[in-house]
């Protein structure tokens, strides 16, 4: 018997709070994906015995119920008629989901979200710095050759210009333009900018005095905040100039006034206001290394520096220990804490399951054995949180034993393996890396648990092929089916000139009932529109064509999906193209399809016409 769709949408809509209930809907290929207010109103076990629904899960914020391919969009449409709920795309309903997260979360995500994107970039550069840099310090003359020289830049590249893969990358997640995006990253890089790792030794800091108020010529190399901070203003001014300036000067003023009020703004608030707390930091760095508590702290909060890029700093607190006593004991509490990164990083390594996360997860931790913790903090322990807290705690015991010992080294600028053959005691110091990624590793393991999977709804089985019944173009070539379901209308009828005057070719034009366009007869895709709303098929001498609406072209893809390439086989009534009539007739165009013989004089006895 025939699914009740209006029966099924109530049922679902009762047992899910009523439509008030429901922050946001839609729908895929095979599930009803719904975004709810108070999941406390939902009855779950009602809910799987809805006639129609075969399953129910829960996923990053979204209620699925499994109801099947071609029924679920009936059920949908009659879910909206039910509770008055507005249509939404799949992303909508994502973006609700992740509206939902508290505050805090939100902010906890973003980082995550930016730096997924560029972890193959750091791991890469974060591994191979870690060695280049590691050589020199039991081969000295390699410091010194070409070779070194070479590495070192191909090894450094991605970290020197970091702020830039972070402001491309801040772009996407914020909605905004990543080619602007990276122009903020670059200027933040700017060579006429002072290096933000080498301002801790100029003597003179040059400023522009611009309204009256100097802005310190200086780069943002290492930073991460203050980029992310930048492209978010730079992204939300975007879009709020492409809604207010009129569309024929948006080209080029929203960009010009977006990067110039970015760029001012940045340099004058948000990286003043940066440096501000640079310099409280390091000043309550300082005074904590000067305990034997204070180590501990500054051993569990290192990373947090780290994640903030404001460790390079430490170098202006490590040269000026030098000077006054010859012994660096900061680098011990650093290496403590990038050491204990290094554990809980490989801790994940050696306990997930998911190949792509272990693949990253393993070489982030030997770059954080050799002092380069960026892409085990970004990439891994950070990004799940409870590793990159296993670390916190790995570093502060390391660093408490550092400091009980007075460990130290009259160099600076390294930390972990490669610091071995400067420290005062290598013996103690071996035992410091070891208490200290023992600790996090053994946290780490027992703490911190994989997300399970998502849970994946079992496939739908293939609908076996509706097979058309209908031809529409006959000649001595063969025969053509009608290959989307609708109302058959002469060429002439096509509300296109060209399509109608049948300089394309003879053929028909179909008004569609349904938005599926099927192969009209066994043969071999010729061609397929860059914007997906056309398809050239062609068999027998006979070549085709296939056009989705009128005008279309115009739509840039969007409401198409093509579901074959150039060069496919096909046979007949194998899906080609799914549209949407609402995208269609929303951008203002006929659905007609176009389904014209192209080079039908140059066959014999072309008829046209449904039949």
């Amino acid at each position: 018997m025939a699914l009740d769709y209006r029966k099924c949408a109530e049922e679902i809509a009762k047992y899910i709070g009523g439509g008030s209930n429901v922050i946001s809907a839609a729908h895929c290929a095979t599930r009803l994906r719904l975004v709810i207010a108070d999941n406390s109103k939902l009855d779950k076990k009602a809910l799987e015995d809805v006639e129609g629904v075969k399953g129910m899960f829960e996923s990053n914020g979204q209620l699925q119920l499994i109801i099947g391919t071609g029924t679920v969009n009936k059920v949908y449409d009659e879910f909206l008629a039910v509770t008055g709920v507005s249509a939404a795309t799949k992303a909508d309903v994502k973006a609700a989901a992740a509206s939902k997260m508290p505050w805090w979360k939100k902010i906890l995500k973003t980082p995550g979200d930016v730096f997924v994107p560029i972890l193959p970039a750091i791991v890469a550069s974060g591994l191979m710095m870690g060695i280049v840099e590691a050589i020199p310090k039991f081969w000295p003359a390699f410091g010194q050759s070409d070779w070194y020289s070479f590495l070192d830049l191909v090894a450094n590249t991605a970290f020197a210009l970091l702020p830039v893969l972070v402001a491309i990358s801040a772009a996407r997640v914020f909605g905004g333009n990543i080619f602007l995006g990276a122009v903020i990253g670059l200027m933040m890089v700017h060579p006429a900018l002072i290096n933000a790792w080498t301002v801790g030794s100029a003597t003179n800091i040059p400023t522009w005095n611009i309204f009256f108020y100097p802005i310190q010529q200086v780069g943002y190399q290492g930073h991460v905040i203050p980029v992310i901070l930048a492209v978010l203003l730079m992204s939300n001014l975007e879009k709020l100039l492409h809604k207010i300036v009129p569309e024929m000067i948006d080209l080029f003023v929203t960009p010009l006034v977006t990067v110039l009020v970015t760029a001012f703004v940045t340099f004058t608030v948000i990286g003043p206001v940066f440096s501000v707390l640079e310099n409280y930091v390091l000043k309550g760095a300082e005074w904590l290394a000067s305990t034997t508590v204070g180590a501990a702290v500054m051993g569990a909060i290192y990373p947090w520096t780290v994640f903030l890029g404001l460790h390079h700093m430490y170098n202006v607190i490590e040269a000026g220990m030098i000077a006054q006593t010859g012994l660096n004991t900061w680098m011990p509490i650093a290496s403590a804490a990038n050491f204990a990164q290094f554990g809980a990083c490989l801790a994940v390594a050696v306990k997930v399951k998911n190949g792509k996360t272990k693949s990253v997860a393993l070489p982030a931790s030997l770059s954080a054995s050799l002092g380069i913790t960026e892409p085990a903090i970004f990439g891994v322990n950070y990004r799940f949180m409870k590793p990159f807290l296993c670390g916190m705690a790995g570093g502060a015991v390391g660093a408490l034993f550092g400091a009980l010992f007075k460990l130290g080294a009259p160099v600076y600028g390294v930390t972990g393996i490669p610091a071995i053959p400067a420290v005062n005691n290598i013996p103690l110091y071996l035992l410091e890396l070891l208490i200290s990624a023992g600790v996090a590793f053994v946290l780490t393991i027992f703490i911190w648990k994989e997300d399970k999977p998502e849970e994946k709804a079992a496939p739908e089985p293939e609908p076996a092929l509706e097979l058309p019944t209908v031809s529409v173009i006959r000649c001595a070539a063969g025969t053509v089916m009608q290959p989307v379901k609708g109302n058959v209308i002469a060429r002439e009828a096509i509300p296109d000139d060209t399509f109608a005057s049948g300089v394309l070719g003879d053929g028909v034009g179909i008004e569609p009932e349904e938005e599926l366009v099927v192969a009209p007869f066994d043969g071999t895709i010729s061609s397929v529109a860059e914007s997906k709303h056309a398809i050239g098929i062609e068999a027998n001498g006979m070549e085709m064509l296939i056009h989705v609406g009128v005008d279309t072209v115009n739509m840039q893809g969007d409401g198409f999906e093509c579901l074959v390439n150039e060069g496919d086989e096909v046979k007949l009534g194998q899906p080609l193209i799914r549209f949407s009539r609402e995208k269609i007739k929303a951008a203002g165009y006929s659905d007609t399809v176009a389904v014209l013989l192209t080079n039908s004089d140059d066959l014999e006895g072309v008829e046209c016409g449904a039949k």
